[in-house]
């Protein structure tokens, strides 16, 4: 993990003629960066850190509720939890991309039940 040493250690990195720069390596894996950062503009700079990975926790009981009523149990209960909770992002993601869409068109008000469906 990153040391309290290393803080403040600073390294020149390039910019592509794509806005892109490469993390270097050690800072890469010190601070568990995957495949996505998120970049904070903060006091005149860019802060970046690793993403942090919404796991769809806050969903997890409900999730887990609906898998188990479905009569699902052991491994394959498991199997379904991981990629249920991994697929609640996504579809938050989807939600908000269609809602700002709805909001730029300028079409106005629109019923719950259109965007969501009918309550259950």
């Amino acid at each position: 993990m990153y040391t309290a040493e290393a803080l403040g250690e600073k390294e020149i990195v390039n910019i592509s003629t794509q806005r892109q720069i490469t993390i270097p390596q050690k800072y890469f894996y010190a601070l568990g960066f995957s495949g996505e950062a998120e970049c904070i503009l903060q006091d005149g700079g860019i802060f970046i850190r690793p993403l942090q990975v919404n796991t769809g926790s806050e969903f997890a009981e409900y999730i887990l509720a609906d898998l188990i009523a479905q009569g699902y149990e052991g491994q394959q209960l498991l199997a379904l939890f991981k990629e249920h909770c991994h697929a609640v992002r996504p579809a938050v993601r989807k939600l908000i991309d269609e809602a700002d869409a709805f909001a730029q068109s300028g079409q106005g008000h629109i019923p719950l039940e259109e965007l969501f469906g009918e309550a259950e």
